[in-house]
């Protein structure tokens, strides 16, 4: 996850390509517990999250071991990721890339898009990153500061209720009225290092940069998105994040509004977060898609995220399933209602 401060774009991009695969969908439906209704007024099913699901999800990305670009990790985990979406998803393609980080470090990289009711024009755009950060450079003992982390919530969480939410959507009997986009972009955490940080603008959001400059259908675009960002932690709060509200105020209170609806209030309070520069922020900025960022802030923190941000504790044990549950059911919710 990256910093909360406005940026220029800096960094160049090398080489992309597309490979587009078929997908195939997952039959059976669950039990389901919320309705929403159509434009006519007719009740739909809406999917019930599972967070059990997302919570495997989770451990079989971090079994994979650190998702830093370049590692025999990455590529296995990246492969896994386009099986996974894939069978859930109508289409599945995976976005090849060069891009050099702030450093230097030339990264080869892979956003991974899977998509439903691809002929709709009306469509939603859900997002997260799946990699993982280089450096716990925030962790409390300072010889952890060039070592990679586990990234349960940070990388894990976001992909993890992405992925289920496909595959309650491949399951489901109805599937929601507007087509869906799910895009999973690496590099998002391979910004600046702490202890040189601020020298070189724009070092986040590698992944998401590339996309938006070259998305994966000529003059995309979308209702809106939803980037979802450190969703996991057991003390999970998303305040009204800064950007989201600039660029996609609507969308803000159409989620916080169903999240309250259905009972989980008690993490999406109505209150004022930060800006935060991440996947959302070029979304909006670059392909000027309304875009907001469910992330998790601390407004009495050090660094205003969760405690253990870019720290060696972001593993398996600080992962809550109600809060998985509490996102998902959300974005299940607001998807259906379109």
């Amino acid at each position: 996850m990256s910093k909360q401060f406005l940026a220029i774009p800096f960094f160049i991009i090398f080489v992309s390509a597309i490979i587009i695969f078929p997908s195939c969908r997952r039959q059976g439906a669950p039990e389901r517990r919320i309705a929403e209704q159509d434009q006519n007024g007719l009740s739909i099913p809406v999917p019930e999250f599972d967070e059990d699901s997302a919570f495997a999800f989770i451990e079989k990305q971090v079994a994979f071991g650190y998702r830093v670009p370049n590692t025999p990790a990455h590529r296995q985990t990246a492969a896994w990721l386009a099986e996974t979406l894939g069978r859930f998803t109508d289409t599945l393609i995976v976005q090849h890339a060069r891009v050099r980080a702030s450093n230097g470090d030339v990264l080869a990289i892979q956003n991974i898009i899977g998509s439903f009711d691809v002929g709709n024009p009306r469509r939603v755009l859900l997002v997260a990153h799946w990699d993982t950060r280089p450096w716990a450079d925030h962790d409390p003992d300072p010889a952890n500061h060039w070592r990679p982390f586990a990234g349960a919530n940070d990388g894990g969480s976001g992909t993890a209720v992405l992925l289920e939410i496909a595959r309650q959507i491949a399951m489901a009997e109805q599937r929601p009225q507007v087509g869906i986009d799910i895009i999973l972009f690496d590099a998002e955490d391979y910004g600046e290092h702490h202890s040189v940080s601020g020298r070189v603008e724009d070092s986040w959001g590698l992944g998401s940069q590339h996309w938006a400059r070259n998305p994966h259908i000529r003059g995309y675009t979308a209702l809106y998105g939803i980037n979802l960002c450190m969703v996991g932690a057991y003390d999970a709060r998303f305040l009204h994040e800064g950007f989201s509200k600039r660029y996609a105020a609507g969308v803000i209170r159409k989620v916080w509004q169903l999240a309250h609806q259905l009972g989980y209030g008690e993490f999406f309070p109505n209150k004022e977060g930060g800006f935060i520069i991440n996947d959302h922020y070029y979304v909006n900025t670059i392909l000027n898609i309304p875009t907001i960022n469910v992330i998790h802030q601390e407004r009495n923190g050090t660094h205003g995220f969760f405690r253990y941000w870019h720290t060696m504790k972001d593993d398996l044990p600080i992962i809550s399933k109600p809060v998985l549950r509490a996102v998902g059911q959300t974005v299940l919710a607001t998807v259906y209602a379109e």
